[in-house]
């Protein structure tokens, strides 16, 4: 069975879309749809994903739509009809829900930049942050967030767990971590899927969206299932705003369902950085360059083949 896998925040990179723009015979096609999704959302996304800073790109408001809109292209270039299963983290998951049919693309693109401006919007009432924390003891690093009123923004398995709340109470988690373990500060602009986002679902859950019903699995953040609908799924997406990833359900879902390969769509490394670790046996593809097509092509056909016997 074969994944297809969107990542979230924080993948990106200056200049990540240049590959896909320059130098090869889909080059027009993935400007056109880049430049269809700009005119959508009021933003120059070419731009953004080949010319921006790191500082750029690390807006939310700009973020949020860059990374939906990018993996969306890149989706473009590959039968994605072949995959039964799609899943996406944090943002990813608009992403995801437009590859299983649920949203237009469009529409998801459009919600990411709507999403990215609420979320910036609410991080500015209060000063906050995320910090990863890498290794200890899980029911021991949780016990530690809780004690200095942090979140569990995202438990990404694999000894990855992503603390948000307040600035002060990050800085106490990095001075005193947990036993046997080490705290990273995320470049991010605030607690991301936790209640202080709370405006920002509020935002999104007023909006009047249009969804269809799923064409292949799609597996919910919230706590690694199948949505039941189309409807259930834009629920979920909403109240995933103040609830944490469940990345490490998804991944074990993943392999309740056997699957035994997967493709990470751009900007990737950090979905197949993690199943790697925690879905041993899972052959992962990256996707971050046309360079890379050949190989998510073979992975297909071979996964194909074997579905076909």
């Amino acid at each position: 069975m074969l994944a297809l896998l969107a990542p979230g925040q924080g993948s990106q990179k200056p200049g990540f879309l240049t590959p896909w723009l320059t130098g090869w015979d889909g080059a027009d096609r993935a400007t056109a749809v880049l430049g269809d999704h700009s005119a959508a959302t009021g933003l120059d996304l070419v731009r953004l994903g080949t010319e921006a800073d790191a500082d750029e790109i690390r807006d939310t408001s700009k973020t949020q739509p860059l990374l939906v809109a990018a993996g969306l292209a890149v989706a473009a270039f590959l039968p994605i009809e072949r995959a039964s299963v799609v899943a996406g983290h944090s943002i990813g998951e608009l992403t995801a829900a437009a590859l299983a049919g649920v949203l237009t693309p469009s529409d998801a693109v459009s919600l990411a930049a709507a999403r990215g401006r609420e979320m910036a919007a609410a991080c500015a009432l209060e000063p906050t942050g995320m910090s990863a924390v890498l290794g200890g003891v899980e029911a021991e690093v949780l016990e530690r967030l809780d004690s200095l009123g942090l979140y569990p923004a995202n438990r990404n398995g694999a000894g990855q767990i992503v603390a948000a709340g307040p600035l002060p109470a990050l800085a106490k988690l990095s001075d005193d971590p947990p036993a046997r373990a080490r705290v990273i500060a995320l470049q991010v602009a605030g607690a991301f899927h936790t209640p202080f986002m709370g405006p920002a679902r509020d935002a999104l859950g007023a909006l009047d969206v249009s969804v269809a019903e799923p064409q292949r699995t799609l597996l919910s953040n919230s706590d690694g299932t199948a949505v039941d609908s189309g409807a259930d799924a834009w629920d979920r997406i909403v109240r995933q705003v103040t609830s944490p990833v469940r990345w490490d359900s998804c991944q074990a879902t993943l392999l309740e369902l056997g699957v035994t390969a997967a493709i990470e769509l751009a900007p990737a490394g950090t979905l197949a950085g993690l199943a790697k670790r925690a879905m041993k046996g899972v052959q992962v593809v990256t996707v971050n360059t046309p360079d890379d097509l050949p190989a998510a092509a073979e992975l297909i056909a071979a996964h194909s083949s074997e579905a076909s016997r």
